[in-house]
């Protein structure tokens, strides 16, 4: 049954099928390829799969991330972050990764990200001099940061599927994401220098005091998700929820950017976002589970563990795996079907599971950027107006830094956990 199901699974995905349809489609033949299977699993499971609490947040963080976005708030953050690093040649660039940083603490999503600043960003970057790919492929590579920083739509959906604590991997997520954007804003600096871009980027800063003022209810919003949810006043789930009441106020009521028919499109395309993530879990997690009927997690289990004898080769294989299958499978289907898979092997080795989620989150995160479904790549495309081969010149060493960081994260795992120690150690006490 496993190997029918795999095989119609990638067929689809060959034939450009939705992941969704693709996904069911492959676990409905597999069913009907079994004898004494009945479809009402698929029923049974794809509501069983949806039957979580904390998938509530995903719906509300992404409308979260679009209120941000049409409130003025993304705008205000853009000032806020040129006032910070704008002052030094190529410091535009790194405007767009600090923004970046800031923007994902509250919207959990590479693409709204993408879509938020890039509009912004990509058009200030080109008028100052940097070639229209760079900044497109910048962009990109800078919104990837939306699914590793807190909150997090991926690490919420590594938590269920892995039955590890959310809270957990969010405040273990905040190393690496600190590390990605820090290198990334090094490198554009240096490489702004090299190549002569980003000479004009001084004009047009507004004094930090000023900046500072005008963002200060924008840069309020992470403060209060991010305390809210490691100081114990709300779970996960309900930060979401307050998320899109402050953007809502701020938004319609002290900004007053959003209107009453702005407020229905932002609706409009949040539940359309919304539904193909939870569709996408629903099928995925109907795979999930007969995969798990057939065995298959425990054979690989067994395999992995006879094939890479150590946890070093183990992370390596895992890593290598992760890359290629990211480029091809969206990064929401890939945690939901292989976390149950690959979790209990990795605890198995002695890995911590909230550092393991850590890993196949940022591997992960790398199919945004990567060819040939690279949707962050498709959004900035989009924004830039350039076509998809364009952007590949400058998209390489952006790869190249991340997949570093990615080799740190892996091996040197207090990156991850020594935050998350500290704080539970300290409630705990």
């Amino acid at each position: 049954m496993s190997s029918i199901m795999l095989t119609t699974m990638l067929v689809l995905f060959a034939l450009s099928v939705p992941i969704a349809v693709a996904i069911g489609m492959g676990s409905i033949v597999g069913i009907l390829s079994s004898d004494g299977a009945s479809l009402l699993i698929v029923g049974q499971q794809m509501f069983t799969s949806l039957d979580k609490y904390p998938l509530a947040a995903i719906p509300f963080f992404i409308l979260a991330g679009n209120l941000m976005e049409s409130g003025g708030i993304s705008a205000r953050l853009v000032e806020f972050a040129k006032s910070i690093v704008g002052g030094v040649q190529g410091g535009l660039a790194a405007t767009c990764v600090l923004t970046c940083m800031i923007f994902a603490a509250v919207s959990g999503s590479s693409v709204a990200t993408t879509f938020a600043i890039g509009a912004i960003l990509i058009p200030a970057m080109v008028k100052h001099g940097y070639p229209v790919s760079f900044a497109a492929a910048l962009q990109a590579t800078s919104a990837e940061l939306g699914v590793i920083i807190p909150p997090s739509i991926p690490m919420i959906l590594y938590g269920i599927s892995a039955d590890v604590s959310v809270a957990e991997l969010f405040i273990a997520g905040v190393g690496p994401g600190l590390l990605i954007g820090g290198v990334l804003i090094v490198t554009v600096l240096v490489w702004a220098r090299i190549k002569g871009y980003g000479k004009l980027d001084r004009e047009g800063r507004v004094p930090l005091l000023e900046s500072t003022r005008r963002a200060a209810l924008a840069l309020l919003m992470p403060v209060i998700i991010l305390g809210g949810i490691y100081g114990g006043v709300f779970t996960p789930t309900e930060a979401s929820v307050v998320a899109v009441f402050y953007a809502v106020i701020v938004g319609m009521l002290i900004y007053r950017e959003i209107s009453v028919a702005d407020l229905a499109r932002v609706l409009r395309r949040s539940v359309i976002s919304s539904t193909v993530i939870l569709m996408i879990i629903a099928c995925a997690g109907m795979f999930s589970f007969l995969i798990t009927r057939a065995n298959v997690p425990a054979m690989l289990g067994e395999w992995l563990v006879e094939a890479l004898k150590t946890p070093a080769l183990f992370l390596l294989g895992v890593n290598a795996a992760l890359f290629v299958i990211g480029m091809f499978i969206e990064t929401s289907a890939s945690i939901v079907v292989l976390a149950p898979i690959l979790t209990p092997i990795a605890v198995h080795f002695g890995i911590d599971p909230v550092h393991f989620g850590t890993i196949m989150v940022v591997n992960l995160a790398l199919g945004m950027i990567t060819p040939p479904f690279g949707v962050n790549l498709f959004a900035a495309c989009m924004v830039a107006k350039i076509p998809l081969q364009a952007i590949f010149k400058h998209l390489v060493p952006f790869v190249a830094v991340v997949l570093g960081c990615l080799m740190i994260i892996t091996y040197f795992a207090p990156l991850s956990l020594l935050l998350r120690d500290l704080v539970y150690r300290s409630a705990g006490g």
